[in-house]
């Protein structure tokens, strides 16, 4: 059985979400604020959506100070439809984000979507080794001649995805959809933020260059 915790300080969406996810058979646990949402991530869910307006500590910073300490799938729930918001919310370390007011069917069907890429994480227990880099796709890591490399959850998705299917190009429409689970169209400011700060934690380590930049097409993983 599946548990999710709910951080929210609407206690009527929070009381509907709660009966929503129990009827499917999920655990639920909730929280009405961001300090309380910090001790309730001591009970290991499977996923989290966090509400980015909360008193005490607000989603965005909640999600910050928890990121690299839990693995579970971060959905932050908000009425904010700025674009800066929401790449604040994803560079935060949350993996997708739901505008309120929202539908239930397609709230369940990310939540699915998510449970099963994380499921899929887990069975992997491949490496890649090139050169002085290793990826680690069952620890879901990165090292450079043995050190790790610091990556949030995002950075690393894509240094997965890219090392996964070496020499070929892809748009940052397509990156942003596999690597964050959205319908849609991808968010090209978010995905070519993250690959910047990727490539300056590795050149922190090395002088070679993994991902490169196809001028007017996208990237790829240099093999």
């Amino acid at each position: 059985m599946n548990k999710i915790l709910i951080a929210d300080d609407d206690a009527e969406l929070v009381k509907m979400l709660r009966t929503f996810f129990e009827l499917r058979k999920y655990t639920v646990i909730t929280a009405a604020d961001g300090a309380e949402t910090l001790k309730k991530v001591e009970m290991k869910p499977d996923i989290i959506l966090l509400d980015i307006n909360m008193p005490r500590i607000d989603g965005i910073e909640v999600c910050r100070r928890i990121r690299d300490k839990v693995s579970c799938p971060i959905l932050f729930l908000t009425a904010r439809a700025d674009e800066q918001d929401r790449v604040n919310g994803l560079m935060s370390g949350g993996d997708d984000y739901i505008l309120k007011p929202f539908s239930l069917k397609e709230l369940d069907a990310r939540i699915i979507a998510h449970l099963k890429r994380e499921e899929r994480h887990r069975g992997k227990s491949t490496y890649r080794f090139q050169g002085d880099l290793s990826v680690d796709y069952s620890a879901k890591t990165v090292q450079v001649r043995g050190q790790d490399i610091e990556l949030t959850k995002l950075e690393y998705g894509i240094v997965e995805f890219l090392s996964m299917n070496p020499r070929i190009v892809y748009d940052k429409e397509r990156i942003y959809e596999k690597v964050c689970g959205y319908d849609g169209e991808g968010d090209s400011r978010v995905i070519t933020e993250l690959i910047r700060r990727i490539r300056k934690k590795l050149q922190e380590h090395t002088d070679t260059e993994y991902i490169e930049t196809v001028w007017g097409m996208g990237y790829r993983w240099i093999k």
